[in-house]
């Protein structure tokens, strides 16, 4: 054990004396993490060695209460070290991280594989209705109970032993998985110097390409990266078929070069894992396992609606792909369209069907704007408001942080925004937690982070966004304040803790308040002139909101299936990752010039950890409840409905896991949902007639 001046001048284990208690970030360095771990570790093992050997009959007070308040040690320092590991890595982080991953999967499975604390909690649950306990405790035993038993606290002692030793390897490998893709990303760069180079490239684009050239040390020059903010509009804009294809590939290749970084051993390895564990717990497949404990159930439900949507967006990408071919023919271009072709005639496309292309939105969308017009929206939603911090303690010089109030001026929490890309972090938009709310060891509130990926500016020049750059911002926003308005007592409740085909629910629901007019036309404004967006461009921008809806929804559905039919495996021994993502391409009719949003090798929602594993599909099971939930709000006439949002807040966004998820959606709405709202959403209605 490390002495007390060791442990009282660790930063991760002092008092932070800090505006709201946020963490001393400049404080922390990378030799800090493995002693506040050590300390984390044993203090909670201490304390769940005294809740085990109590010999005092089981209570709710004296076992999950006091289950619930263990840790907060750990809680304080892994919500520091992992939000950093993602958002601001360097070596000596990620080298932390491979060692750590198997110890706190051995120290989670000695919690719940803990035959003396599962009796305790047990003996409640099989009283539980006996026990006069409120909904809320109720709901908190339950969980308890189910987390006990799918963790394994049922087996015996040798199932136990090899389950252990399963959930330890598949953190290190998710682990590993993650640190290649990040290490492919960061090496490659296509640096472009000529005229020529630049050829179709709009300013905006150029600017950004300057600017991550400057951080590569390559000025003069232009560099565009593997950042989905980078290399997406490079696809679209330049004229350049070689270096689109070239880009375009090492794109698609990430973990899939055969080299030290290459996923694909990790990934079979998983997928065999994973396997095993289901059957240790009495489940066929691990997709079985893991759907049991979601909205969806089975693995057949979410086929169905996989594959109910498969049809008509196929059909709509089908002819959407002859329009591409079409007008490229008539331009002289004697080719087949290619994968690295289709957004860039994409754009030609809608120029001529809509009169609207990138160049021509991107001047009006502003990230200063676009994060003005979410709180806009979360103030005329929830009655919230936002006052940026100019004081604070920053993990990076570009992050930026508001206190967030209520409508009665009370301190809700504090939201920290992380927009920009940059080489030490992982690709992608998430939200997380420094600190979750919860009541339980007082009034805590909670310090909520948004990390993107947005190509920055040039010097001098604001950040420009596409619409569906925009639309990210919003959506994850709608993860923010999801753990911002989070008001329940435990804390394995609170907050985005709840099942994942249904957290996605908040976050895609709240992207619809970005298409709105009002709010458009106060924050769409141009970046040079402070002019709003026209009339006319507006009505163009909402009439093409549907346009390219067929590959849009191929591709994501495709990854969706091949995360769904690998897990659905009941037998992966010797699984060849190329030919099975082929062989799944092939059985349900993928064109050929779309691929996957997320190939295997990269597929960092499923194989970074077991948060999205056989849950890809999430996002479109919340989209069906988005959609519908929406129309709630429509068919009031008053997409702002006060009394809408009240419920909207009471029961999705300040419930954490209070109820299960289908409880929770019908008592907003009165209902569960049925598809239509979500065909009619993306355009795809009138194909299924």
């Amino acid at each position: 054990m490390a002495s007390s001046a060791n442990l009282s001048s660790n930063p991760l284990l002092s008092t932070w004396n800090t505006p709201f208690t946020l963490p001393p970030f400049e404080s922390i360095r990378p030799e800090h993490y493995k002693r506040a771990f050590d300390h984390a570790l044993a203090e909670q093992q201490s304390e769940i060695a005294a809740i085990a050997g109590s010999t005092e009959e089981p209570t709710f007070a004296n076992t999950i209460e006091v289950l619930e308040r263990s840790g907060a040690t750990l809680k304080r320092v892994g919500g520091v070290f992992f939000n950093l590991a993602g958002s601001h890595t360097n070596e000596a982080i990620q080298a932390a991280e491979r060692e750590m991953a198997p110890i706190l999967a051995k120290h989670r499975n000695s919690i719940f594989m803990n035959e003396a604390l599962y009796r305790r909690v047990a003996a409640l649950y099989d009283k539980r209705e006996s026990l006069g306990l409120d909904a809320q405790q109720t709901r908190v035993l339950d969980r308890y109970n189910t987390i006990f038993v799918r963790a394994g606290a049922k087996l015996g002692p040798e199932e136990k032993k090899r389950l252990a030793a399963i959930t330890e390897r598949l953190a290190s490998l998710g682990t590993q998985f993650s640190q290649n893709v990040l290490a492919d990303e960061k090496s490659y760069q296509l640096v472009l110097e000529t005229g020529e180079d630049l050829a179709g490239l709009p300013s905006f684009l150029r600017e950004a390409a300057a600017q991550a050239a400057e951080e590569r040390g390559l000025r003069g020059k232009y560099v565009i990266t593997l950042s989905r903010s980078s290399i997406e509009p490079f696809l679209q804009f330049s004229k350049r078929r070689d270096l689109r294809e070239q880009a375009f590939k090492a794109w698609a290749s990430r973990g899939d070069n055969g080299n030290a970084t290459d996923n694909k051993a990790i990934i079979a390895e998983m997928a065999a894992l994973r396997v095993e564990r289901a059957k240790l717990l009495g489940y066929e497949t691990f997709a079985d396992f893991k759907l049991s404990d979601t909205m969806a159930k089975t693995p057949d439900a979410v086929q169905r609606l996989l594959s109910d949507v498969w049809t008509p967006a196929r059909a709509r990408a089908e002819a959407e792909r002859d329009d591409l071919q079409a007008l490229a023919q008539s331009q002289g271009d004697n080719i087949a369209i290619e994968p690295w072709d289709w957004r860039f005639y994409a754009d030609q496309v809608r120029m001529a069907r809509h009169n609207l292309d990138e160049a021509t939105i991107k001047p009006y969308f502003q990230l200063d704007r676009i994060i003005e017009a979410s709180f806009e929206t979360a103030h005329r939603l929830f009655g919230l408001s936002f006052q940026e911090l100019k004081d604070f303690p920053k993990y990076h010089p570009d992050i930026r942080a508001w206190q967030v109030l209520d409508a009665n001026g009370n301190h809700v929490g504090i939201f920290i925004g992380d927009y920009f890309a940059r080489s030490s972090k992982r690709s992608g938009a998430w939200m997380s937690a420094f600190r979750s709310q919860e009541k339980l060891t007082g009034d805590v509130r909670p310090i909520i982070v948004n990390v993107m990926n947005f190509a920055k500016g040039g010097a001098g020049e604001p950040s420009l966004l596409s619409f569906d750059d925009a639309r990210t911002l919003f959506h994850e926003f709608g993860h923010g304040l999801h753990g911002l308005l989070s008001n329940v007592t435990y804390p394995l409740l609170a907050g985005t803790a709840v099942s994942t085909d249904f957290v996605e629910l908040p976050s895609q629901l709240y992207e619809h308040w970005l298409s709105q007019p009002d709010i458009l036309r106060r924050y769409a404004t141009h970046y040079r002139t402070g002019e709003p967006i026209p009339e006319e461009l507006l009505e163009r921008l909402m009439a093409a909101r549907n346009f390219n809806q067929g590959f849009a929804t191929v591709e994501y559905l495709a990854s969706a299936f091949v995360d769904l039919e690998l897990h659905r495996r009941k037998d992966v021994t010797g699984l060849d990752v190329s030919a099975f993502e082929k062989e799944i391409l092939e059985k349900i009719g993928m064109p050929r010039e779309i691929i996957m949003r997320h190939r295997t090798p990269h597929f960092t929602h499923v194989f970074a950890g077991d948060g999205y594993s056989a849950g890809y599909y999430s996002y479109l099971w919340s989209e069906v409840l988005d959609a519908d939930a929406f129309m709630a709000f429509e068919e009031t006439g008053d997409v702002f409905n006060k009394d809408m949002a009240e419920k909207l807040k009471r029961f999705i966004y300040s419930a954490g896991n209070l109820r299960d998820p289908a409880e929770a959606y019908t008592a907003f709405r009165g209902r569960l949902p049925t598809a239509d709202a979500l065909l009619a959403k993306r355009g795809l209605a009138a194909l299924c007639e």
